[in-house]
């Protein structure tokens, strides 16, 4: 199948309810049974065709009853509010999976997907340093996430870790964080000092760009 040309670079962060590793990223189940978590990227290069997606930020909320791969999952995309009618429209299809391999991560996600709320449109607060293992997304009343980097217990210095999926087909290689994280919309929930997760993301119609760097 042709695809249209496309491609997002970017710092991308996620934050789960899982403990600090995650259990998915191993194939196993989730800390508590379900999932519960939120992810951002900023697109710092991008485009769908003509159209430039360059600063816009896109993000999500999700929710799975039991591992994500056994699905029934709930999802809300947030879309940068600067966005146009073009470039929400190259987003919806990029997001969607409709422009990328079904083995890609756009596609796989969506696969355990039983309930997708409209998106909602939004000015965004985002940071992330990944070598200081530091992020923020914010969402007025709606999103509160702020990732720092997992404290040795005994010294209360930073323990710095990174998970590597040489297979990966979200990341190949992510700098590991503690996150503080609150969402307040169609469901609400909270958790404290979980799993987070910082990494340059690239992707384009056949998943992952692997040579792409920050």
């Amino acid at each position: 199948m042709a695809y249209v040309d496309w491609e997002i670079r970017g710092p991308k962060i996620g934050a789960c309810s899982c403990d600090y590793g995650c259990p998915c990223e191993f194939n196993g189940k989730p800390t508590e049974g379900w999932c519960q978590g939120l992810e951002a990227h900023r697109i710092d290069k991008g485009h769908f065709g003509d159209v430039r997606l360059d600063g816009l930020v896109v993000g999500a909320w999700y929710r799975w009853p039991g591992a994500v791969h056994e699905g029934g999952g709930i999802v809300q995309g947030i879309i940068d509010k600067r966005a146009d009618e073009r470039q929400v429209e190259a987003l919806f299809k990029i997001l969607g999976g409709e422009e990328q391999e079904p083995t890609s991560v756009f596609n796989i996600y969506g696969s355990t997907i039983e309930t997708e709320h409209d998106p909602v449109f939004a000015e965004t607060v985002f940071h992330c340093d990944i070598e200081a293992r530091t992020g923020r997304f914010q969402v007025d009343g709606m999103i509160d996430l702020a990732i720092e980097p997992i404290r040795n217990p005994v010294t209360g210095r930073p323990h710095r870790a990174r998970i590597v999926l040489p297979e990966g087909f979200e990341f190949r290689e992510a700098e590991m964080g503690s996150a503080d994280f609150s969402v307040r919309s169609l469901l609400e929930y909270a958790h404290k000092g979980r799993y987070a997760s910082l990494w340059y993301a690239a992707y384009g119609p056949q998943g992952i760009i692997a040579d792409a760097v920050a």
